[in-house]
């Protein structure tokens, strides 16, 4: 079967999705980006390996809307909006027209669904697995961004949507077994939180307009929370029995108390973590209604530099033999 060249391949799956008019329609070197008066421009970028991130025989529209969304949650915990992004490319050996087709209509729904368009990239042949960078652009509308530094004792930690969904929805596509007791539906539904991410790019105005500081939980919400508090300088209470666990979630803890620790730990939640002050709660939570994005308080920041303390329902402590999923 003959090939299609580096041009074709661009021209057929990738430039009828550049639609800014600053990538040209992918016909020169680079794009240009316009940023509205007043503005200003965020940046993030992810990669996604297969095997790593994402496994090699799944739904290729699945993996193309994955590598655009788990950007799209960096954006929004940083309160933007969807700009623009540039993709990165590194097809393995044996690579497949039909593949391709599906990978591009992924790409074309969720750039449709969140008004991001392509802005151009790179596309390279490898000898290792299937890799996919984005670089990811949104747009504030003022300088003050909530970052991670931010949090002050007193403000209240919320959490977006669900936690651990994404850690047991891959233990349900890779150790099947593990979660044999679940319903069908149940084991569907994590399966699909950790294909495909829900980034909460509603609740950005939210977060922009209330947050001290805020990140995406994408390493998992233990190590993800220690992170923005050593940023903070700050230290927090937790109480675990705050944490919200989808109905599939719990059925799943119901079934090996085990699993809660990979659900606070495991990663590939893609929901937000944020410091609100005090006086600004009721604001926010009203905010999020308005958005359709469920938040739940999980607890308060406290001043010191000691480890977080997560507390169960009797007040006891607990301690997580894992923090968090790490690359190293």
């Amino acid at each position: 079967m003959t090939r299609l060249t580096e041009d074709q391949l661009i021209s057929r799956f990738f430039a009828p999705l550049a639609t800014h008019p600053g990538a040209r329609g992918l016909t020169d070197d680079a794009a240009t980006l316009s940023v509205p008066a007043g503005a200003h421009l965020v940046v993030t970028t992810d990669a996604l390996v297969a095997d790593i991130h994402f496994l090699a025989d799944d739904d290729p529209d699945l993996i193309a809307r994955k590598a655009l969304r788990v950007n799209l949650s960096d954006l929004a915990a940083k309160g933007a909006q969807p700009y623009a992004y540039t993709l990165c490319l590194a097809l393995p050996p044996g690579w497949r027209e039909d593949w391709l087709v599906r990978f591009a209509e992924g790409l074309a729904v969720d750039g449709l669904e969140f008004s991001f368009a392509l802005l151009g990239g790179d596309t390279v042949k490898t000898t290792g697995p299937l890799t996919i960078a984005v670089n990811a652009f949104g747009l504030v509308p003022s300088d003050h961004i909530p970052r991670r530094d931010g949090a002050r004792p007193g403000d209240t930690l919320y959490v977006s949507g669900s936690i651990g969904d994404g850690a047991l929805g891959l233990l349900a596509r890779r150790r099947a077994q593990a979660l044999a007791g679940l319903s069908e539906l149940e084991r569907d539904y994590l399966a699909r939180r950790y294909l495909l991410p829900q980034p909460r790019t509603a609740l950005a105005p939210a977060v922009l307009s209330h947050a001290s500081a805020s990140m995406d939980i994408s390493d998992g919400l233990v190590g993800d929370l220690a992170k923005l508090l050593r940023a903070s300088g700050a230290s927090a209470d937790l109480e675990l029995g705050a944490v919200p666990l989808s109905p599939a979630a719990q059925a799943a803890c119901k079934l090996d108390s085990g699993l809660l620790e990979t659900a606070l730990t495991g990663g590939d939640d893609y929901e937000i973590l944020c410091a609100v002050p005090f006086e600004q709660r009721v604001a926010f939570e009203e905010a999020a209604q308005e958005s359709g994005v469920p938040v739940t308080p999980i607890g308060t920041v406290t001043s010191g530099h000691r480890a977080p303390r997560w507390l169960d329902d009797e007040g006891e402590e607990l301690h997580f033999a894992r923090g968090s999923f790490s690359h190293f």
